[in-house]
């Protein structure tokens, strides 16, 4: 028996039968046909008998809702909105089945992730031979010159050892290689790509960034953050088809996923150019939403260096440009990531003893630019992993408000993942929005340990209940490609945060229930990039974007954090499957 039953409401005989013990006389009357006493509305849909969470503090739990032009009508109990159909209101069974708002990722790069799809995956490579055997495979079928792209490698999981050209190059000698690892700070070069690129001993680091080198001062081929230019502005781009399928392919894996909307940082990393993302809005999303191809719904953040060009958008057009596509804010980056040893902290790496990370971006310079694309009403939101990067981005935001005064603002951090003492509690007292990845706590608990040493690791690492208890606003998402897109997953990631291979939670303080787990990912997320009128919860007048979950008991989906995917609906009509 399918886990839904519609049935259009067309066909009173039928209804009546199968859903008698809830109908009332009014409810029979409006599916005859339109009266004087009709209402004026009649919904398109009911959704009915099931455990619907709508993420609205006012009406938690529900067990019915009506949608009506794709956005949501009344939301309660089955009495209370029967009134509402009529012919051609279809009506969905849930039998017992546990409802969600749609999620909302809030830290996707979409388009990069859906051109990784088909380039060379290195997700979960544990051997060096594995490597080495994976890109083999892959250079067989290419003509000579052409570039082998490809990403996800993580060395911690074949004990930590950095790659180097060199495990590739006897199988790459007439092509050129880059190899992103899995949090996009860092990539592997082969020989000739260094070649290419002109990369020799004589290089000198970029700001921001840094060359891989032996001890005899030779390229290894591994390039960190905005080293990463001298590689990246050689690869040829790919063409406006192949990022249009790229946006198809990562918006179906998506809907799968029950993501109904998501933030997208765009092809933007340390080294990349700024004009990537403005491309892709011109030649990808403005042609998806004319042509009314857009799956899912995209708010857009641009590299914060280019905020002019996003204050000359919002003059000529509106934050709104459709129900699809919205203008987010800005993106700026204060330091690397932790797998790169390029986040940046106080204190040096366990491992890396003269080193404390990287500051990406000077921070008069990050600073001026927030002041005047904060006084053009223009959202910031600001990469910071290390917890030196997190002081100094709170520090900055407070000195933006102090100069261009209070308002609304909604300021971001992004990741916000290692915090000095003190620095939960500024994110609840001064309005900063923390938008954090759980998943990536998944690939980090071991590593963490070995780079900044159990003590500092277990104090500050991953700090959700600590920031929803200093009343941050909390907001979840995947980062995807970086970490798989998977919402259901990440909520069981922070509920329970038990690493693959480990038996008990770490850092279980730091644990957080279902519901503020859910509203990370719906009512929060949506209020993180100021969407909150349209998504975000299943109330009255916002769009019907739902999940129909696999799970009939909430408690148990409460207890374990389990459930999957059975259907996502977007405006009220079912996008997957």
């Amino acid at each position: 028996m399918n886990f839904f039953v519609v049935l259009s409401a067309s066909i009173p005989i039928l209804l009546s039968i199968a859903l008698v013990p809830l109908l009332s006389t009014n409810y029979l009357w409006n599916l005859r046909g339109p009266s004087s006493s009709s209402p004026s509305l009649v919904a398109d849909l009911l959704v009915t008998n099931g455990t619907i969470y709508t993420s609205d503090a006012s009406l938690p739990f529900a067990d019915s809702m009506v949608v009506h032009g794709g956005r949501i009508l009344r939301v309660g109990n089955y009495s209370s909105v029967q009134d509402l159909a009529g012919h051609g209101t279809q009506v969905m069974n849930l039998e017992g089945k546990v409802v969600v708002p749609g999620f909302i990722d809030s830290h996707v790069h979409l388009i990069s992730g859906g051109l990784q799809m088909v380039q060379v995956g290195l997700r979960g490579v544990n051997r060096k031979d594995e490597f080495f055997g994976k890109v083999k495979e892959a250079v067989t079928n290419l003509r000579h010159g052409s570039w082998l792209l490809g990403g996800g490698w993580n060395n911690d999981l074949w004990g930590g050892e950095m790659p180097m050209a060199s495990w590739i190059d006897d199988v790459t000698p007439y092509n050129p290689v880059w190899l992103s690892r899995m949090d996009g700070h860092m990539g592997l070069a082969n020989s000739l790509a260094l070649k290419i690129a002109g990369i020799t001993n004589c290089t000198e680091d970029p700001t921001g960034g840094a060359i891989m080198r032996t001890t005899d001062g030779e390229p290894t081929g591994l390039l960190i953050d905005s080293a990463m230019k001298l590689i990246l502005s050689r690869i040829p781009e790919v063409s406006v088809d192949e990022r249009r399928e790229a946006l198809f392919r990562a918006s179906n894996l998506a809907l799968m996923r029950g993501v109904t909307t998501v933030v997208d940082f765009g092809r933007y990393f340390p080294g990349a150019s700024g004009e990537l993302p403005w491309e892709d809005f011109s030649e990808v999303y403005r042609w998806a939403d004319v042509s009314a191809q857009m799956k899912i719904r995209v708010c857009l953040f641009f590299p914060m260096n280019t905020w002019p060009r996003i204050q000359d958008l919002i003059h000529e057009e509106v934050l709104n440009l459709s129900q699809w596509l919205y203008l987010g804010g800005a993106k700026a980056f204060a330091d690397g990531s932790l797998g790169s040893n390029s986040a940046l902290f106080y204190e040096p790496y366990v491992d890396d003893p003269q080193n404390c990370g990287l500051q990406v971006m000077d921070i008069e310079t990050l600073f001026n630019m927030t002041v005047a694309l904060d006084k053009s009403g223009i959202q910031a939101a600001i990469h910071a992993i290390g917890d030196r990067a997190n002081d100094l981005i709170l520090n900055m935001y407070k000195s933006v408000v102090s100069t261009n005064g209070m308002r609304d603002r909604r300021f971001r951090i992004e990741h916000a993942q290692h915090l000095a003492p003190g620095a939960a509690a500024r994110f609840g007292e001064e309005g900063i929005i923390a938008s954090v990845q759980p998943d990536h706590l998944l690939d980090d608990a071991d590593s963490v340990i070995r780079k900044l040493g159990a003590e500092r690791a277990q104090k500050g690492s991953y700090l959700f209940q600590s920031l929803l208890g200093r009343n941050a606003l909390l907001t979840f998402g995947s980062d995807w490609p970086v970490a798989d897109i998977n919402p259901l997953r990440s909520i069981k990631t922070a509920m329970k945060r038990i690493p693959p291979g480990w038996e008990n939670a770490w850092i279980p303080s730091e644990c957080i229930n279902l519901i503020d787990a859910l509203n990370a990912y719906t009512t929060s997320a949506a209020r993180g990039c100021f969407l909150d009128k349209d998504v975000g919860s299943l109330s009255p007048g916002k769009f019907a974007d739902f999940v129909v979950l696999s799970t009939d008991s909430w408690d148990d989906f409460a207890a374990e954090g389990s459930a999957s995917v059975k259907a996502t609906y977007v405006g009220g009509k079912r996008a997957y499957p």
